[in-house]
């Protein structure tokens, strides 16, 4: 690494922050761009470094899960994204959520108090010199978004946020707090009857959305999809999805609702709470009236309302390695949705992955190939891999190797994975402490 020259990491997103640290924990200067507070795309409101623009949860936290896989060897790899959420979570059952301020906080503070990070605000329109991190995220455009076009290629998809509203506008006599299952009491619940359901449902498919430029409903994410497209597939589609009453008891009749819209809490201090499930793009209007007609949120109050945003992501199978390299340019990389994975915990990842693999190269050290058994290392092969009909991944079992035994029962299977990666994790670990003693 020449004259200790600075890595330039472009976007102090998830991604963007978890490179910058994963590289000046380790002793490299970052140059940390970002056009906040100046400059901000459609689906930002706040200044600060890694805002949560869509859900405030990073999904959950058990090892029967494989997000929940993911946070820990993310934990265990020394994480900034995890360490700051860890800290600032908030109530929410089995899964990991955070006050979103708090959070941005903490990984805004850390970032800025680094002796070895720079930050410059300012927006980017050319592709910077390696070493180098793009991860400006799926909303990049401009100059910078068509060199990246030009470079690598780009696909597209339409991405979605729920609305939120103020605890104290809840009616508390018809909603009530519960987890499935009995898992503790950490969401509020609005229950509908069928009448009520259908109602709801009608109201829902003959309201006005708001137009998106560009929409198209084969080009939507799955697991952001506003709930009005879900309804159109099918009338109950939302009753088996974010709507759906398993695990829970209405105290008012002992017995389970014919559907349900959970709400989460979003903020340290109680005061407001998400539909869970609920990403919409309609009319500001019509989520009031609409959405007003869930028993328990007649006279609700919006924090936020939810919005829809185009999305852009990489072809990155063939572009990219699976440490997230550009083939053709060993020091420079791309990391967050962009690349093809999709979650906060997922883009995280990439950083992370991207951050550590760049610091062996500076320092001309053996690469940092981590575990193939792992779910970090299950991401980085997934983005990496021909694939003809790629599309943005949430991490899952499926794209990770398989056991070499059978295990029956679905938990006990999941369990056993996770368990065979931290041990490996673990074993890797141990093997480097140039890389891990410090973390």
């Amino acid at each position: 690494m020449k004259n200790n020259t600075p890595v330039t990491v472009l976007g102090a997103g998830l991604a963007g922050c978890e490179a910058a640290w994963q590289l000046a924990s380790r002793g490299v200067p970052v140059r940390l761009v970002d056009m906040k507070p100046h400059h901000k795309s459609p689906a930002h409101e706040a200044d600060g470094f890694a805002e949560l623009v869509c859900s405030n949860s990073l999904k959950s936290e058990r090892l029967q899960n494989a997000s929940g896989l993911l946070k820990e060897e993310m934990r265990r790899l020394g994480s900034l994204i995890i360490r700051a959420a860890d800290a600032s979570r908030v109530p929410a059952g089995g899964a990991l959520a955070v006050d979103r301020a708090a959070f941005s906080g903490n990984v805004s503070e850390k970032l800025t108090a680094h002796p070895l990070v720079g930050f410059e605000s300012c927006l980017a329109e050319t592709l910077p010199e390696a070493p180098a991190v793009i991860a400006t995220g799926p909303l990049t455009a401009g100059g910078l978004g068509e060199e990246i076009a030009k470079l690598a290629g780009t696909l597209h998809f339409f991405d979605a946020a729920a609305p939120i509203v103020t605890r104290e506008s809840i009616d508390m006599r018809i909603a009530f707090r519960q987890s499935r299952y009995g898992r503790g009491d950490d969401y509020i619940n609005c229950p509908l009857n069928e009448a009520e359901y259908h109602a709801f449902i009608d109201a829902l498919l003959s309201a006005q959305s708001a137009p998106v430029h560009g929409f198209e409903e084969d080009l939507l994410f799955e697991g952001c999809m506003p709930i009005e497209s879900m309804a159109r597939r099918g009338r109950m589609a939302p009753a088996f999805g974010p709507m759906k009453p398993v695990g829970l008891t209405d105290p008012r009749t002992g017995k389970m609702p014919f559907a349900a819209v959970q709400l989460r809490q979003d903020d340290a201090g109680g005061t407001l709470y998400n539909l869970v499930g609920f990403q919409t793009r309609l009319k500001f209007p019509e989520q009031k009236r609409v959405f007003g007609l869930i028993p328990g949120l007649k006279d609700a109050e919006f924090a936020r309302f939810g919005v829809m945003h185009r999305n852009t992501f990489l072809q990155s199978p063939g572009f990219l390695d699976s440490h997230f390299a550009v083939k053709e340019q060993s020091q420079m990389y791309f990391a967050g949705q962009m690349t093809g994975v999709e979650g906060y915990v997922e883009s995280a990842a990439s950083g992370l992955t991207a951050g550590l693999s760049l610091y062996t190269r500076l320092k001309e050290l053996p690469e940092a190939i981590l575990p193939q058994n792992t779910a970090i290392a299950a991401l980085g092969r997934y983005i990496s891999t021909a694939n003809r009909d790629f599309q943005p991944m949430n991490m899952n079992y499926g794209i990770m190797q398989p056991l070499p035994q059978r295990v029956k029962g679905k938990e006990k299977r999941y369990l056993a994975l996770s368990e065979r990666a931290l041990d490996d994790l673990a074993v890797f670990t141990a093997s480097r402490p140039e890389l891990f003693s410090g973390q």
